[in-house]
């Protein structure tokens, strides 16, 4: 029962909404370094911001 409530949607500061927005960075920072990897280049450059 514990483990549903943990991954529950919930707004604001709950440990369901900790939980999910740990996930999305871990995302987002494989997303990076896959870029960086696959490019050659950094982030904001492969975007063409610097």
């Amino acid at each position: 029962m514990q483990q549903q409530k943990r991954n529950a949607w919930n707004w604001g500061f709950s440990e369901g909404a900790e939980n999910w927005n740990g996930r999305f960075a871990m995302i987002g920072f494989s997303a990076a370094v896959i870029i960086e990897l696959v490019s050659g280049q950094g982030l904001l450059h492969f975007w063409g911001l610097l």
